[in-house]
């Protein structure tokens, strides 16, 4: 009777420890960067817009010497994240915002590469991004604005596009 008993707690046990070690599976993402879940922070004139992420191989990011070749400055690449700037036009919906010489207005940044270990496939995480006067002061749309969002990896693989919710400005 001891025995079986015994018998039922050893495997009891091992099928606790396998649903554990199932639980820290690691998870799969595909290569190219995908983004979700954009919520926009206002603090006065600025904002901070920020989002999720996953990259199946993790290369997101690039070094502050990363400015030959495709990521030279001038190079569409020489960012990695987009943020296109749109107003809410009371009688054509959403429109991209213009400065004053008739260019849309985009927001670009360059993050520093997320520090991952060797042997690490795939991350996760949240970006923040600061914008900093992102009305447009020069505009009678400007008091309704949104963001469509896009990231970029180091293998110039480009993510879905987001867009945040209505901002109101004014």
């Amino acid at each position: 009777m001891k025995i079986l008993t015994k018998i039922k707690l050893i495997t009891a046990s091992l099928a606790v420890i396998i649903l554990c070690f199932s639980c820290f599976k690691s998870e799969e993402y595909p290569l190219e960067p995908v983004i979700s879940d954009p919520q926009v922070q206002v603090l006065g004139d600025s904002a901070v817009v920020s989002f999720s992420f996953t990259d199946g191989d993790a290369d997101l990011g690039l070094e502050p010497s990363d400015t030959f070749g495709v990521h030279a400055p001038g190079s569409y690449y020489y960012y990695n994240i987009y943020l296109d700037y749109f107003e809410k036009d009371d009688s054509q919906g959403w429109v991209p915002g213009m400065d004053l010489s008739g260019d849309t207005i985009r927001f670009a940044y360059r993050i520093k590469p997320i520090e991952v270990s060797e042997n690490t496939k795939g991350i996760k995480g949240t970006i923040d991004v600061d914008i900093q006067n992102f009305a447009n002061p020069f505009s009678t749309q400007s008091d309704t604005v949104k963001f469509a969002i896009k990231l970029i990896d180091r293998a110039l693989n480009e993510s879905n596009v987001i867009e945040t919710s209505e901002i109101i400005t004014g």
